[in-house]
């Protein structure tokens, strides 16, 4: 095998292995959102205004406790969420870099090419 197959096959390795990453990195991203928009529905309250005021703050009183238990659970899966997407930003950007090398060392003239 020349060193231009070698090359050619590392090309197209190092592409699909950038492709994957940044297939993970969508998907962490995607997670990440998903969890940040659950975590912003749940400051959004809804006003019942055809309950007396005292069952009115009852519910909005138990609709807080619950909702600051949720947003508690959501911040623990955001932090790992956007830990993953951290790792997988990285790694996208290391195969990103190392196509882009292989891509500038084939296009590279070796001396005496035309």
């Amino acid at each position: 095998m020349s060193d231009k197959e070698r090359l050619t096959r590392l090309q197209q390795i190092s592409a699909l292995q950038r492709d994957l990453a940044l297939t993970d990195l969508s998907s962490a991203a995607l997670a990440r959102d998903h969890s940040l928009t659950q975590i912003a529905a749940l400051d959004r309250e809804s006003p019942a205004t055809d309950l007396p005021a005292l069952v009115e703050e009852q519910v909005r009183f138990a609709y807080r406790c619950w909702a600051d238990e949720r947003r508690a659970e959501l911040n623990l899966t955001l932090a790992r969420q956007t830990a993953e997407w951290m790792a997988q930003r990285d790694a996208a950007a290391l195969s990103f870099g190392r196509a882009e090398v292989l891509d500038r060392l084939a296009k590279r003239k070796k001396p005496g090419q035309r």
